[in-house]
């Protein structure tokens, strides 16, 4: 989907079009910038295909659309999900299948059916997500998630790039199965490095990076610091 192993993805967590096309319009230029995500705050706010529409004034690199989080429902809806999604005229979505693997596989295939690309998560950034740190998601479900993700078609996976142990523990399990592509939010205000998060990984990775670009004094500079790491492992 991307025209390179290595890059970044610029989350548009903002809140209204005019900041979406500002920011599209400064950094689509950017060497290293390879797609942009889109989530609910701006789906939900002026609808998906009109936000698809507004960063495709600027560039025709992929639109990613992150549900926060999709997946999470029962099979039958992975049909009526890929559909919006073709309609909206995005490249891929992302899904976090935390509702089993039934429902996992209806809607990576639903996706694939209709060139959609999925992205797989499982393991999230934050504290208190796993377990072990006070969550609700048992430990080894994200392996689970990854895994059969992996067996469904799945070639992208979105891992925590603010935890590299469990950057190392993933692509050993994925390596296994297929080549997997890694996608990292977690860099920069969430203590993610993206050197680091790059260098835990023997696989094509792009860093999801949202606020440390949009809430930039200067977009355009912060999306070439990003992108001048990034494209050092090419």
């Amino acid at each position: 989907m991307f025209e390179t192993d290595y890059g970044v993805i610029v989350a548009c967590d903002v809140k209204t079009l005019d900041e979406l096309k500002n920011l599209v319009d400064v950094t689509a230029p950017v060497r290293g910038i390879v797609g942009y995500k889109v989530g609910f705050i701006l789906g939900l706010n002026y609808g998906l295909a009109n936000v698809v529409e507004a960063v495709q004034e600027f560039t025709d690199l992929p639109v990613i659309y992150d549900h926060q989080k999709a997946s999470t429902d029962i099979p039958e809806m992975g049909p009526e999900f890929a559909a919006i999604m073709k309609n909206a005229g995005v490249n891929s979505a992302i899904i976090f299948p935390q509702s089993g693997p039934a429902t996992e596989e209806s809607f990576i295939k639903s996706l694939i059916s209709l060139d959609i690309v999925p992205m797989v998560g499982g393991e999230m950034t934050h504290q208190k997500y796993l377990e072990k740190d006070g969550g609700y998601i048992k430990d080894t479900a994200p392996e689970k998630m990854y895994e059969n993700g992996a067996k469904a078609g799945a070639e992208f996976f979105i891992v925590p790039g603010n935890k590299t142990d469990a950057i190392k523990k993933y692509a050993k399990l994925l390596s296994s199965i297929t080549s997997p592509k890694f996608c990292f939010p977690g860099i920069g205000r969430q203590g993610g490095d993206i050197e680091a998060a790059f260098n835990a990984c023997n696989c094509s990775s792009y860093a999801i990076i949202g606020s440390s670009i949009y809430k930039a004094p200067d977009p355009k500079s912060a999306a070439q610091q990003f992108c001048k790491v990034a494209l050092s492992f090419l």
